[in-house]
């Protein structure tokens, strides 16, 4: 007897637990799916944009011309974004992202001119320069445990001082390097396939993405990135060497800024130590990252969803352009999409607990 009514009781919680199941399935199934897959909102938003854009605007927007000119205005951002997503995913910041893609390339213009170093060398120093200033932030946040919003704080002023310093505050024209250094303006060069116009920035930007997403996935590197964002203590107790994978994020991270600086010199024609990107680089990648999905929290996301994000705010600001909106519009939407990302963000860690 004791047995039937135990029978039975389980049966009753077996009953209970799928009519709970039936109930919510629809919503545990997304939520299951956007905790698999943190690119997934971004994806979603950006075809939505897409869509909504071109139902609107038509063939002006959803011309192969208008929506490679996205992919160009965002190129720069792109790559500073995957730099800030690897510092990010170890929970931690970076602001000296867009000051250490401007110094290198204003390294990789004053190398060649001032000092008649051979482009190609001059490009090589630069991307040296960006690792070795990674590199530095690096250790002052793994081996002298300062706070990386602090360290990268500080690093953006230096870099940013080190760069008027270097250059003088000189320009160097795209006619001059155009006629001595074209190496310097290679990733300017232009591609057409299908009626649409492709950078090799823009090429750069998707291998960047396509390289450290299978890099993150698929190798222990990556998943040592992972485990130091989530818990730098568990993953120490694990056995992964903290110290080591936190230089390696960083010195990577420095890695992409300074190619991030050489497709300014691409996307610009010229090298100016004043470029915009300096100052309102960071916000930009931040930007991207965040409604990319990836948690600040660090240990969750992906570099495509930071891809989806600059995306996202590249069809904001030419879709908006293109409809005669004011700009101010397009910062309204993105500080929406911000808060809506972070919320998003907190409920599924929430619910996950």
């Amino acid at each position: 007897m004791a047995s039937d009514n135990y029978e039975s009781a389980a049966d009753r919680g077996s009953e209970v637990a799928a009519f709970e199941d039936s109930r919510k399935g629809l919503l545990g199934h997304f939520h299951h799916a956007l905790h698999t897959t943190p690119a997934l909102v971004p994806l979603i938003v950006l075809i939505a944009a897409v869509i909504g854009f071109g139902l609107y605007l038509g063939s002006r927007f959803m011309s192969p011309f208008a929506l490679t000119l996205i992919l160009q205005q965002v190129q720069i951002v792109g790559v500073l974004a995957a730099a800030q997503t690897l510092i990010i995913l170890t929970a931690g910041i970076d602001l000296s992202v867009g000051a250490i893609a401007v110094l290198t390339s204003v390294i990789m213009g004053q190398f060649t001119f001032r000092y008649g170093i051979p482009a190609p060398a001059s490009v090589a120093m630069g991307l040296a320069v960006g690792t070795a200033i990674g590199a530095m932030s690096g250790w002052l946040v793994s081996r002298v445990k300062l706070p990386p919003f602090i360290v990268t704080l500080g690093m953006w002023q230096i870099v940013l001082a080190a760069n008027y310093l270097f250059s003088a505050n000189e320009t160097i024209r795209s006619q001059d390097i155009e006629a001595e250094a074209p190496f310097l303006q290679f990733l300017g060069n232009k591609v057409q396939f299908a009626g649409a116009t492709f950078t090799f920035g823009v090429i750069l930007m998707v291998l960047i993405v396509v390289v450290l997403a299978y890099v993150l996935r698929a190798t222990a590197w990556g998943r040592h990135v992972y485990a130091v964002g989530d818990d730098p203590e568990a993953a120490q107790l694990a056995g992964v060497d903290v110290h080591k994978t936190l230089m390696s994020v960083y010195m990577v991270a420095g890695f992409v800024c300074a190619l991030a600086g050489w497709v300014m010199i691409g996307r610009f024609g010229s090298v100016s130590p004043s470029a915009t990107t300096g100052v309102i680089g960071n916000i930009q990648a931040i930007t991207a990252v965040v409604i990319g999905g990836i948690s600040l929290f660090g240990g969750r996301g992906s570099i495509a969803g930071a891809f989806f994000g600059a995306l996202i705010v590249g069809v904001f600001e030419l879709g908006l352009r293109m409809a005669g909106a004011d700009p101010q519009w397009t910062f309204l939407l993105i500080g929406v999409l911000i808060i809506a990302a972070v919320a998003v963000d907190q409920w599924i860690r929430e619910v996950s607990a």
